[in-house]
């Protein structure tokens, strides 16, 4: 009798703070016995840490999942085939694997990546959706991101910022931190500094919040865990 296929999910645990975790996240991850973590070059596994906060995880087996930070397409491609060997290891043993993800599951998350890949290899893949970082944040600022007709607009700080602060209605710059210097000049070239606000690592220790950019703006490049808010 073959043996039942583990199941791998993508969990989102929120953007930093513990207890914006969701009751189904923190089910998913208390009965999966095996917790994928993505670690940083710098050994950190922040989204590990979050579930921490949460929950005893003491029982788990930790895979440490290691991505190149490289922007050559066949360097990331290589880790996550690495990674995706590690995971489906513990999947065609009949055990579930939770992926822990910072904010939600389906945005900028390498967990999709990941989930194509063990689906072609035949196995289950599964999201669980969290609370988006954006979302975080404006709540952290007090303020809305949409009224009646307004549209609101994702684009990563990297991107070409001359087009995307065309845009009408609010401006979400995700993962802003290595490009601030340009990106502030791009907002206060293409929109208003006045009405930009941004926070770091929202939910966390070390959470830096400028309300306004105009007034107080970071003096040198953020962290990568930077999302800025444009208001018309």
């Amino acid at each position: 009798m073959e043996m039942k296929k583990g199941i791998f999910y993508g969990v989102g645990v929120g953007p930093g703070d513990p207890e914006l975790i969701t009751l189904k996240a923190l089910r998913i991850i208390k009965e999966c016995p095996v917790l994928a973590c993505p670690q940083t070059k710098g050994g950190d596994t922040l989204a590990l840490d979050i579930v921490k906060g949460a929950a005893d995880i003491s029982d788990k087996t930790i895979l440490t999942l290691h991505f190149a930070m490289s922007r050559d397409p066949e360097v990331q491609h290589a880790a996550h085939e690495k990674a995706v060997d590690e995971v489906c290891r513990h999947l065609r043993q009949g055990q579930d694997v939770a992926m822990p993800n910072l904010g939600d599951v389906s945005i900028y998350s390498t967990y999709c990546y990941l989930m194509e890949m063990v689906q072609k290899r035949g196995y289950e893949a599964k999201m669980i959706a969290g609370v988006p970082s954006f979302c975080a944040v404006a709540a952290r600022l007090g303020i809305s991101l949409t009224e009646m007709n307004t549209p609101l607009h994702i684009a990563p700080g990297s991107s070409d910022l001359n087009e995307a602060l065309h845009w009408p209605g609010t401006k979400i710059l995700m993962k802003s931190g290595k490009q601030m210097p340009s990106v502030l000049d791009a907002i206060d070239e293409y929109a208003s500094l006045e009405k930009s606000a941004l926070v770091q690592n929202c939910g966390l220790p070390d959470e830096q919040v400028f309300s306004n950019l105009k007034e107080k703006a970071p003096e040198a490049g953020s962290g990568y865990f930077a999302t800025v808010i444009v208001k018309e």
